[in-house]
């Protein structure tokens, strides 16, 4: 390996340690919080999330929707990708701060219509990351594994060293795997990003907190995805 590719295998590396490590007593507490805010959501709210993500799904393994031109970059370097995908993910986020700001504006509503929204563009970006470091987005072994990393950016404690090893050893893994169990990772995501949306649906502070959720929700999907993808080709 060259130079920056040790330095980005290093960096992958501290992340998957601080990734498994044991949730503190704040993150567990965290976690309760996280609950009883889930109880307060209106239940029209949940059921545009549970559809949006039925869907998600369903349109990710079907290789409709966030399908993309498959990048051409066999002969480029590491660091030569990556600075493709800091590139876009630069972009991404912006459009991603820019729709969460516009909805978290309008209210109850327009709040909870933000969701199947920002979903389409994780999984565009996801999309383009997958492609740029050189993987077939076509085939359907590639987008379930992009699903994989969705599910490991946004689960919960006791399922993410299960999720991680997964696509630790997909070779081995994927053999087994036929598709994704949905309702646990729709569930999983709702409570993940319960908190930053029920501000969201707060009049007065929806477009700024929307602006601010999105970006960062954003960022972390795309680090947990780099840092995988690391792994997964320079281990």
């Amino acid at each position: 390996m060259n130079e920056y590719e040790q330095a980005v295998l290093a960096e992958a590396t501290h992340w998957k340690f601080t990734l498994l490590k044991r949730p503190s007593p704040f993150q567990r507490a965290s976690k309760q919080l996280q609950n009883n805010i889930n109880k307060r959501i209106p239940d029209k709210v949940h059921q545009i999330m549970t559809e949006s993500i039925k869907k998600m799904v369903k349109a990710t393994l079907a290789g409709s929707n966030f399908t993309t031109k498959q990048k051409d970059t066999m002969n480029l370097s590491m660091e030569e990708k990556e600075n493709q995908i800091h590139t876009l993910i630069k972009n991404y986020r912006k459009t991603a701060a820019f729709e969460g700001a516009g909805t978290g504006a309008g209210g109850l509503l327009l709040g909870a219509a933000d969701f199947p929204l920002f979903l389409s563009i994780k999984m565009k970006c996801l999309f383009e990351i997958s492609s740029t470091y050189g993987f077939d987005v076509k085939q359907k072994e590639e987008r379930l594994y992009m699903l994989y990393i969705f599910h490991l950016a946004f689960c919960s404690d006791e399922h993410r060293e299960h999720i991680f090893r997964t696509l630790e050893h997909w070779d081995a893994a994927k053999e087994d795997l036929i598709t994704l169990d949905w309702k646990t990772f729709q569930q999983e995501y709702r409570d993940y990003i319960d908190l930053v949306k029920m501000m969201q649906l707060m009049p007065g502070i929806g477009a700024i907190v929307g602006a601010y959720a999105n970006y960062h929700l954003l960022n972390h999907l795309t680090t947990v995805a780099m840092n995988v993808y690391r792994l997964r080709l320079l281990s």
